[in-house]
């Protein structure tokens, strides 16, 4: 099975030449069919005036008989064959006729003009030739048969076709010509058709890329109820995704409540003498609050699936950094930031600052002197990454720390679940998250910006 073709610029193209290919064919044979019957009725009107000098020349001798005084001009009449011929019929059966006729002659349809009439014929001539024919009947005093006379002069239609065809191959190359050029312009107009098309592609891939917020509604009426319609459906994918995220966001904190409850219950069975119990509903109670957290963070992430944000992240970095050196932790520490003012990110500010902030705090947390946070290039997209010189974690460890919320080291406050929601804020973005081991010692936390989804093609 053929597949089909997917560019509309070729599937209008074929459809073109299809159509400039039949109109070209047809307009060859009609301009030959054309040539063919102005030679003919050319070739005619040369055969109307030897049948007048055909007439002139008549004459009936005193004994009665009928002769020829002056033949036509055209010397074709006398050579045999020639395919120029006359004729002359007396009703008594009297027959006149060109040399070039030789034994032979011309047979005519029944029909008979009126006086003063020319009639056309197609007949057959001498070796099945096809000949047209001009006829018309004369007067002629005292001529046999009572001097109605019948003269025909014919000619041999091959030079005719001989001239159309060689007309035809003249005319190959002069529609050769036409085509090359009406494809030139077929091939422009399509250009010129599809361009609000490709308009629309980079007005897509400018929504895509947080460049506008909109389609251009500035188009061809034939384009403008697509653009209409997708404009309506950003509104509503914005609307909804507002409406998911508010709901997920009450149901999540209707749940803290309930959790604080069986806090002030936990307490209440300690200050009783059931602390094992309480040790068990207070363990029961850790678990639902880091789901609950880990949910909330969720809820924050806002990933575009049109990816229209592009969030500044020497801005975002120099926030979390001023304020994470004033807490007492982070105070004694070194921060070494190599992030260029034009850095920007395919993700909300809000997420990149969430995203960052637990990337950084927990670098700051383990640290012993120092945390870089590094800004970088490569082949296909961007990268950001945050090393502390503390610990690190083990390999085998560091697949289980970006999940529900696992937490190594106890000794440090927290909930253990910094890694994790990086990890989902950057995969709900569609960019991945990893850890190895630092240069400087400790943690690398590397994300890896996939590429803004920007060229479409247009074919």
């Amino acid at each position: 099975m053929i597949a089909p073709v997917r560019s509309l610029r070729l599937r209008l193209a074929a459809g073109a030449a299809g159509a400039l290919v039949i109109a070209l064919v047809v307009a060859g044979f009609g301009l030959a069919l054309l040539f063919e019957h102005h030679t003919a009725r050319r070739l005619a009107e040369d055969l109307d005036l030897d049948l007048r000098q055909l007439a002139g020349g008549l004459e009936v001798t005193p004994s009665g008989t009928l002769t020829l005084s002056r033949s036509p001009a055209d010397p074709r009449f006398a050579d045999p064959l020639s395919g120029l011929y006359w004729q002359v019929f007396g009703n008594d059966g009297t027959l006149l006729r060109s040399r070039s006729l030789w034994d032979t002659s011309l047979q005519l349809p029944t029909d008979r003009p009126r006086d003063g009439e020319v009639h056309q014929h197609r007949i057959v001539g001498p070796n099945g030739t096809e000949l047209i024919a001009a006829e018309r009947i004369v007067q002629i005093a005292k001529a046999p048969g009572g001097g109605a006379l019948r003269l025909v002069v014919a000619a041999d239609m091959t030079g005719v076709r001989a001239a159309r065809d060689a007309f035809s191959l003249e005319l190959i190359p002069a529609l050769g010509l036409v085509a090359v050029v009406l494809a030139l312009a077929g091939w422009v107009q399509i250009g010129l058709g599809l361009r609000p098309l490709s308009a629309l592609s980079r007005g897509v891939a400018a929504v895509r890329n947080g460049i506008a917020p909109k389609l251009d509604s500035n188009v061809p009426r034939e384009v403008q109820p697509l653009v209409d319609e997708l404009n309506a459906l950003l509104d509503a994918q914005a609307r909804d995704l507002e409406r998911a995220r508010r709901r997920a966001a009450d149901l999540a904190h209707g749940l803290k409540t309930p959790l604080a409850a069986l806090a002030g219950d936990v307490e209440r069975l300690v200050s009783r003498g059931e602390a094992e119990i309480a040790a068990d509903i207070a363990g029961i109670a850790v678990v639902m609050r880091r789901h609950v957290d880990r949910e909330l963070a969720r809820i924050r992430v806002n990933p575009d699936p049109l990816q229209r944000a592009r969030a500044d992240v020497a801005a975002v970095t120099r926030l979390l950094v001023e304020t994470l050196r004033r807490t007492p932790k982070g105070e004694p520490l070194a921060f070494e930031i190599a992030v260029p003012p034009a850095a920007r990110a395919p993700i909300d500010a809000d997420d990149l600052t969430e995203l960052l902030g637990n990337l950084i705090d927990n670098a700051v947390r383990h640290a012993h002197t120092r945390v870089r946070i590094v800004w970088a290039e490569i082949e296909g997209g961007a990268s950001l990454t945050v090393t502390d010189d503390g610990p690190g974690i083990a390999e085998a460890d560091r697949l289980s720390v970006l999940k529900r919320g696992t937490r190594l080291d106890e000794s440090t406050p927290g909930t253990g679940l910094g890694l994790a929601i990086a990890h989902d804020i950057v995969s709900a973005y569609g960019h991945t998250l990893d850890l190895d081991r630092a240069d400087i010692g400790g943690l690398a936390v590397a994300i890896r910006f996939r590429p803004a989804v920007g060229t479409a093609r247009s074919d």
